[in-house]
């Protein structure tokens, strides 16, 4: 297939439609023979992107891979990464805010999470992400649509303008876009993949522990998150605005 134009939307648009009936592996392959480690996968380490990563793995494509450490995460969450390193004898970037939590408490306000999480999750979530999306041309990402109503129509590859001064696009590439959570898990259940132990204990979406709970029975995977405020992403895959 030739190189993709990075700057073509409609190219793009084709290609994800004809990706709808792809593998996981034929576009994880399809990303790395395109852009090789210009192409790297994002990860929180929820089941979705366990998946993305061992399919890479298993295929022998070495896609980096990395992951946003807020400083805020779970004690479960930080072993994970390490067990996960050893699993796939791998190394997992971690992101870090310019601001520890104790700087940020200090500069701007205590426990922030609480009186603007937004704020929080642009400083200790999305300024990381921007600094390492400005480093790659597509960014692999573990989302599929039977998680939220915000997600139910995202494409298996999107375009976004990304800088404007430098001409500069990302393309979001979602292998597991037609995924669905017991597709997910059924995989890493018999795979063996190392996962996070608070989802045996009712959490279906883990963040940051300040603004995760479990969830309820008949709520959708992302309900969990930021309790008392109407919010439902992070803003790590809402920043770029509208696709090209």
């Amino acid at each position: 297939m030739p190189a993709l134009l990075i700057s073509n939307p409609a190219e793009v648009a084709s290609l994800a439609e004809e990706f709808e009936s792809a593998s996981a592996t034929e576009i994880l392959r399809w990303a790395f023979e395109q852009f090789g480690a210009a192409a790297a996968i994002g990860t929180s380490f929820q089941g979705a992107g366990l998946v993305t990563i061992h399919h890479a793995v298993a295929a022998g494509l070495q896609l980096p891979v990395f992951t946003i450490d807020t400083g805020l995460l779970f004690p479960e969450t930080l072993d994970l990464k390490t067990r996960l390193e050893d699993y796939f004898g791998i190394v997992i970037e971690a992101l870090v805010p310019e601001r520890t939590v104790e700087q940020q408490a200090q500069d701007i306000a205590p426990q922030l999470w609480l009186s603007n999480p937004d704020l929080c999750c642009t400083l200790r979530k999305v300024e990381p992400l921007q600094k390492k999306l400005s480093q790659l041309d597509a960014w692999i990402a573990g989302l599929r649509r039977e998680q939220s109503s915000g997600r139910a129509n995202i494409q298996v590859l999107e375009l976004y303008e990304f800088d404007r001064l430098r001409e500069k696009n990302i393309l979001k590439v979602h292998p597991l876009a037609r995924w669905s959570r017991d597709q997910v898990w059924e995989y890493i259940r018999c795979h063996g993949i190392p996962y996070n132990p608070l989802m045996d204990r009712g959490f279906r979406s883990i963040g940051c522990h300040p603004c995760t709970r479990v969830v309820i029975s008949g709520q959708n995977e992302r309900a969990g998150r930021w309790t008392g405020f109407d919010k439902s992403e992070c803003g790590i895959h809402t920043f770029l605005g509208d696709k090209i």
